[in-house]
């Protein structure tokens, strides 16, 4: 496995990855060589056919500030070509992220700023501390949420998300939960605990039928009806269930046990 300078990937034997961004003395904000030293690390769980999901993490006080502004700085000094080599590499990276095969959960304390919320909006899921707080921060320097915005849209909505973008305030963890950026809030002491219940559920499921699901809903996207959509529709469930996941799945519900990729028949508490 490889091993980085700003992150930390970790992968268990049941197939959960956690990456943590590892800069706490910056509060995890992010440069160039994290910039790429993610897309390293998301092409290595990509690859990995024993990745079932991946969970993103903050190490210290705060899931991330947003972007270094030391880096940012270097960058305003460069010419509009290497501005635009940059933004296309942050670009890419929000893609990667979003687009990533296997589910995706964020888990959130503290700050999580500028481009630090693009990469929560990315994840298919988020949950976080009660003293997380958010913030779309680019207008006060003079800039803007640019790249992450369509996945802040996704992620808050429209309406909020030119409300948060225009006048850069500041959200609680609660309204993130209001919004739909958030799934669950706890506090922060429970957090871990909170992430590890999230983690087995997930785990419950059958990971080709999640990356499937998954797969397919990035080509629903808001759910406009076409005649082809639907033919796709088809095609997805027909293929699952003749799958062997899908016959061992049906098979051990009916027989009362639990499925080849669960370790135990267990009951999650919500």
């Amino acid at each position: 496995m490889k091993r980085f300078s700003t992150l930390e990937l970790l992968i268990d034997d049941g197939g959960a990855a956690t990456l943590w961004l590892n800069r706490p003395a910056v509060n995890n904000a992010f440069n160039a060589q994290m910039i790429d030293e993610l897309h390293d690390a998301l092409a290595q769980v990509e690859t990995d056919s024993q990745v079932r999901l991946l969970v993103l993490r903050g190490r210290g006080r705060h899931f991330s500030a947003g972007a270094d502004l030391q880096w940012m700085h270097a960058s305003a000094q460069l010419g509009l070509e290497a501005n635009l080599a940059e933004a296309r590499r942050l670009s890419d990276l929000m893609h990667r992220l979003y687009t990533l095969p296997c589910p995706t959960l964020a888990v959130v304390q503290g700050a999580a700023f500028a481009g630090a919320l693009g990469l929560v909006s990315c994840c298919d899921m988020a949950i976080a501390a009660e003293d997380a707080r958010f913030s779309l921060s680019e207008v006060r320097l003079g800039l803007a949420p640019a790249v992450i915005s369509p996945y802040v849209v996704q992620a808050l909505g429209s309406r909020a998300t030119r409300r948060y973008t225009l006048t850069g305030d500041l959200f609680t963890a609660t309204e993130g939960l209001a919004l739909g950026l958030l799934a669950e809030v706890c506090a922060p002491a429970a957090l871990d605990d909170y992430a590890a219940r999230w983690v087995g559920n997930l785990l419950r499921n059958g990971p080709q039928a999640m990356r499937a699901s998954k797969a397919l809903l990035l080509e629903v996207g808001e759910g406009g009806l076409s005649e082809p959509l639907r033919r796709r529709t088809e095609e997805v469930i027909a293929q699952l269930r003749t799958s062997s996941e899908g016959q061992e799945g049906i098979g051990a519900f009916l027989e009362k046990r639990a499925p080849a990729w669960q370790p135990a028949w267990q009951e999650v508490q919500p």
